[in-house]
């Protein structure tokens, strides 16, 4: 899923920086335009989610980096996602009005 309405910061420990939303999901995020200063060779970053009237705070992991020129992307694994999120997460997944365990045509 895809979202452009939320904010996001991450730190390492050391700085705090801001990143754009690329992917979210219930148990990682795809961020991008991160600083390359960004230490991502530690196993804890801590995110900070913000979006419409909810704000998280979790600690993460870089599952994936790529690096681009001065910038790069993460793929972070949230580590222990509180419960808000998940229900934050699943208000913007897509409604399957169809019986998903129907009638298959093969």
């Amino acid at each position: 899923m895809v979202m452009g309405d939320l904010s996001v910061d991450i730190s390492d420990g050391i700085g705090f920086y801001p990143g754009i939303v690329t992917d979210v999901s219930r148990f990682g995020i795809g961020l991008r335009d991160l600083p390359k200063k960004l230490d991502t060779d530690g196993t804890r970053l801590v995110l900070v989610v913000s979006g419409r009237d909810s704000h998280f705070k979790m600690p993460v992991r870089p599952r994936w980096v790529s690096k681009e020129g001065l910038r790069r992307s993460v793929g972070v694994e949230i580590s222990n996602a509180p419960w808000g999120w998940t229900e934050f997460v699943m208000e913007y997944e897509p409604r399957v009005n169809e019986d998903v365990w129907g009638e298959i045509n093969l």
